[in-house]
C-alpha cells in the first residue's frame, strides 16, 4: 500500500491538517453553544428549538463529517510512514481515541438538551470546552518533537 500512498503523501497530509483544523474547531463551539442553549433557552422555548437545530447542524453538517475525513486520512498517512511502530505514534493515537470519544459524548449530550434535559452546568460545560484545546497541544507535541524523542 505504501507505493501508492507515498507519492500522494504531501496531499494526504494537507487534507488531514485541514479536516482537523474543522473538527476542532467544531468542538470548541459545541460546549459553548450548550453553554448558551442552557442559559437563553428554557426547554420548549422557541430558542431552546433555535439552539436544538444549530447544535444538529454543526454535529451534521461540520463534526460528523470532519471526524470520519480525518481517521480516514490519519490511517492512510499512518500506512505511508509506517509510523504506527513508534512510541510517539501510540500516544497520539490514544489522544485521538480519548478526543473522537468527547465528539461522541458531546453529540450525546446535544441529544439530552433536545430533550430538555440538562444534567451539566454552565461552569462545568466551559470546563469541558478546553478539552479539545489541550488535546490538540499534546497532539502537536507529540508529532512534532515526540518523532525526536519517542522513537
Amino acid at each position: 500500500m505504501q507505493e501508492y500512498l507515498i507519492p500522494i503523501y504531501e496531499w494526504l497530509k494537507a487534507g488531514h491538517i485541514i479536516f482537523v483544523i474543522f473538527w476542532m474547531a467544531g468542538l470548541f463551539m459545541l460546549p459553548r453553544f450548550f453553554v448558551y442553549h442552557q442559559e437563553d433557552g428554557p426547554p420548549g422555548s422557541e430558542m431552546d428549538a433555535v439552539w436544538i437545530d444549530r447544535e444538529r447542524k454543526l454535529l451534521k453538517i461540520i463534526l460528523a463529517p470532519s471526524l470520519i475525513v480525518v481517521w480516514v486520512l490519519g490511517l492512510a498517512l499512518m500506512s505511508a510512514t509506517a509510523s504506527h511502530t513508534q512510541t510517539w505514534f501510540h500516544i497520539k493515537f490514544l489522544v485521538v481515541l480519548l478526543l473522537s470519544g468527547y465528539h461522541g459524548y458531546m453529540a450525546g449530550y446535544a441529544k439530552k438538551l433536545a430533550r430538555g434535559e440538562r444534567p451539566l452546568e454552565g461552569k462545568r460545560l466551559r470546563l469541558l470546552n478546553e478539552v479539545p484545546g489541550i488535546s490538540a497541544a499534546i497532539i502537536v507535541i507529540l508529532v512534532i518533537v515526540g518523532k525526536l524523542y519517542l522513537p
